[in-house]
């Protein structure tokens, strides 16, 4: 007879064992049309990822951390495959409409200004005033010119300013 499994153990192994199984980061269908800050913050993600592979290695034994194994090879394989797959887009310094990379000021019909960059999708965080070119925000914007007004979110925004 066996001497019976502590069910901490069991539970605990399940959990390892599950968080080891890390599904894949989603990529996206759209183009990867990056700035090149975007590019830049790319490579450091992929160096990153490529550390904490080489450290996931170097700790010996797999089964020791499957967790961080599992995320560096997830994390290694998604930015490798954005990089691979990026394409550097130029803003004109001298646009006069809505471009990638650019910046756009419009005000709302309720008096409110905004100001948001368009970048690629990887760079986008529209807490810091970057959104991404597909977003429905972007998309609305993009090819304008001061002057002009576009829907945004049911409402009518003028475009005030260009960066």
């Amino acid at each position: 007879m066996f001497p019976a499994m502590s069910v901490a153990f069991t539970k605990e192994e399940d959990s390892e064992a599950q968080a080891a199984n890390l599904p894949d980061r989603p990529i996206s269908p759209h183009p990867n049309l990056v700035t090149a800050q975007g590019l830049a913050a790319l490579d450091a993600a992929l160096a990153e990822a490529r550390a904490a592979y080489a450290a996931a290695q170097a700790a010996g034994e797999i089964n020791a951390d499957r967790t961080a194994m599992a995320r560096a090879t997830r994390d290694l394989r998604y930015y490798s495959a954005r990089r691979a797959n990026a394409q550097l887009v130029e803003t004109p310094p001298d646009a006069d409409k809505v471009v990638f990379g650019g910046s756009v000021t419009f005000e709302r019909e309720d008096g409110r200004r905004s100001t948001f960059r368009i970048v690629g999708e990887d760079e986008a965080d529209p807490n810091l005033g970057a959104v991404s070119y597909v977003s429905p925000l972007a998309r609305a914007l993009l090819g304008k010119q001061v002057g002009d007004t576009a829907m945004v979110a049911g409402s009518e925004v003028e475009i005030l300013a260009l960066g």
